[in-house]
């Protein structure tokens, strides 16, 4: 598949993923009435990676996330030369799609852009259950690892085929379901800029374990298979 094929599915597939997950947290988790909460947040970034991974995994592999492009490339399944352009696309995805749920939101009276988190990811007195730095740390390079695993070995080519997407958003609604409370759940780079550049000040601040922890995980993952896996992976 050409390069521009595979970035700009790249770049689809992290805005849906930014725009579903992000939305719902910022649009529907406190919905007088019928909000989704904790569980219907999590199962909506789950949703957004198993219908890319049916939609674009043909074209670009579905990576959405930085942390996954570091990761296969330690479990030797993606080329280093190809990191940098999917890298920067994912970004850009994730930036539009913050822009247009920032849009969005500001559509209601009194919205508060600022004020709203715009659903970013943090720790602290930015966490939604006000989890320090090291909880914070060691969440998101846990949860990376884990699912950095389950995509390696959901698509290893001895797994059954065709069932790798259905994994791959179960288990990422796993991970929210465990760490919105410590982090907001990251595991993603891209997914944690978008918001964090329409809200600055403290979400730029804290960006930067946003982007260490989910690398750090996902590529001691990536060794850890070639391990666990075998060669034959």
């Amino acid at each position: 598949m050409p390069m521009g094929n595979r970035l700009a599915a790249e770049f689809i597939g992290t805005f849906w993923l930014v725009l579903g997950g992000c939305g719902s947290a910022v649009l529907a988790a406190a919905f007088p009435g019928v909000g989704i909460g904790l569980l219907g947040v999590s199962l909506a970034f789950g949703l957004t990676v198993l219908t890319m991974a049916f939609a674009i995994g043909h074209i670009s592999g579905c990576h959405l996330n930085p942390a996954v492009s570091f990761g296969l490339w330690a479990g030797g399944r993606f080329p280093a030369a190809h990191l940098v352009p999917y890298i920067i696309v994912q970004v850009l995805g994730a930036i539009l799609a913050a822009g247009v749920l920032a849009y969005i939101a500001s559509g209601k009276p009194g919205f508060d852009l600022v004020a709203s988190g715009l659903a970013s990811n943090g720790f602290g007195e930015h966490s939604p259950g006000k989890y320090g730095l090291n909880s914070a740390l060691v969440t998101e390079v846990v949860m990376t690892f884990m699912f950095l695993m389950i995509i390696l070995g959901a698509t290893d080519k001895r797994a059954p085929a065709g069932f790798a997407p259905i994994a791959i958003g179960l288990g990422l609604t796993l991970i929210h379901l465990i760490s919105i409370p410590v982090t907001n759940t990251s595991v993603n780079p891209a997914r944690s800029t978008g918001p964090a550049l329409f809200v600055g000040g403290w979400a730029l601040q804290q960006l930067w374990l946003f982007w260490v922890a989910p690398i750090v995980g996902a590529i001691l993952a990536g060794l850890a298979y070639r391990v666990v896996g075998g060669k034959d992976s």
